[in-house]
C-alpha cells in the first residue's frame, strides 16, 4: 500500500519532470499572441488550427471513454464528452426561483456561451446543438472570414498540429491505464497553466482594434472551467495515487512527458507559422 511519505517523494518527481516543462512555464506563441499585436491572417490561421484539435480530440476522448477501467472513470470521461458536443451542465446545487425564471427567459440562447454553465453535470442536463464547443468555433470563425468547409477536418491541419491529435488519441486514450492516466493529468494540468487566459488577452485587443463583433465565447468560457478546476487537480492526483487501481509510475511520468511534448508540438507549430508570414 503506498504511504503518504511516497506520494510526497512522487509529487516532488511530477514537479520536477513534468511541471517543469516547457509548454506549462515558457509558451512563446502564447506570450506572443496575449499581445493582441494581431492582423485577420494571424487569426483565421490559428483558429484553424484550433478549430482541427478541438475537433479531433472528441476522438481521443471517446476512446478515454471506451477504455475507462471502472464506471467512475467512464462517468467522468462521458461527462467531458458530452459536454463537448452540445449538453449542458446542470447546476447540482439547489437553483432559486429567479435563478430559474432568468434561465427561462433565457432559454433561446442556451446555447451562447456567455450563458451556458461552467460547472455541474451533463446528467439530467439539455442537449443543444448551439452549445456545441466546435459550433462556438464555427460562430467566431463566420466573422472572421471562415466558412464550415474551412474548419475542423483533419485536412486542414499542419503536421505538428496533426501530431499533437494523434498523440491525444494515443496516450490520453490509450487502453493502458498508467499511460492514460499520465496523459490525461498532464493535459489537465497544461490546460490549467493559464494558455486560456493568455488567448482570451489577446482576441481582446483584436477585438477591440479589428473586429468589434468577434464572439469570444469559446476560449472566455473555457478560461472559467479551466480557473476553477485548477484548483482540484492536486485533490484529483492524491485520489489516483492512493486509488484502487494500481499504476506504474514510472510509465505515467513518461506517459506525461510524452504528452506535453506533443502539446508543446502543436504551439510550435503555431508559432513557426507566424514567424514564417512575419508576424512579429
Amino acid at each position: 500500500m503506498a504511504t503518504q511519505s511516497e506520494f510526497t517523494e512522487f509529487k516532488a518527481r511530477i514537479d520536477r519532470e513534468l511541471m517543469s516543462h516547457r509548454v506549462i512555464t515558457s509558451n512563446e506563441y502564447c506570450r506572443w499572441f496575449e499581445k493582441g499585436e494581431l492582423n485577420l491572417e494571424d487569426v483565421r490561421y490559428f483558429v484553424v488550427q484550433f478549430s482541427v484539435f478541438s475537433n479531433l480530440f472528441l476522438i481521443a476522448q471517446l476512446k478515454k471513454m471506451l477504455n475507462a477501467v471502472d464506471l467512475q472513470e467512464m462517468r467522468a470521461a462521458k461527462e467531458i464528452l458530452a459536454n463537448e458536443i452540445g449538453v449542458i451542465f446542470r447546476p447540482q446545487q439547489r437553483e432559486s426561483e429567479e435563478s430559474r425564471l432568468k434561465r427561462a427567459a433565457q432559454s433561446e440562447d442556451e446555447g451562447d456561451p456567455d450563458l451556458v454553465n461552467t460547472n455541474g453535470s451533463v446528467d439530467g442536463g439539455t442537449f443543444k446543438f448551439r452549445a456545441a464547443h466546435f459550433e462556438w468555433l464555427l460562430l467566431m470563425g463566420e466573422r472572421i472570414g471562415l466558412s464550415f468547409s474551412d474548419m475542423g477536418k483533419r485536412a486542414h491541419g499542419s503536421t505538428k498540429t496533426l501530431f499533437f491529435c494523434d498523440e491525444l488519441e494515443r496516450l490520453y486514450g490509450n487502453a493502458d491505464f498508467s499511460i492514460g492516466a499520465g496523459a490525461s493529468f498532464a493535459v489537465e494540468n497544461w490546460a490549467a497553466a493559464g494558455f486560456w487566459g493568455q488567448l482570451v488577452r489577446g482576441f481582446k485587443v483584436f477585438k477591440k482594434s479589428e473586429k468589434p463583433e468577434l464572439p469570444l465565447g469559446f476560449f472566455t468560457w473555457h478560461d472559467k472551467v479551466e480557473a476553477q478546476h485548477a484548483q482540484h487537480t492536486q485533490e484529483e492526483l492524491e485520489a489516483l495515487f492512493f486509488g484502487e487501481h494500481e499504476f506504474n509510475r514510472n510509465l505515467f511520468i513518461s506517459s506525461g512527458k510524452e504528452m506535453l511534448d506533443g502539446v508543446a508540438a502543436f504551439w510550435d507549430g503555431l508559432n513557426d507559422e507566424r514567424l514564417k508570414r512575419g508576424s512579429k
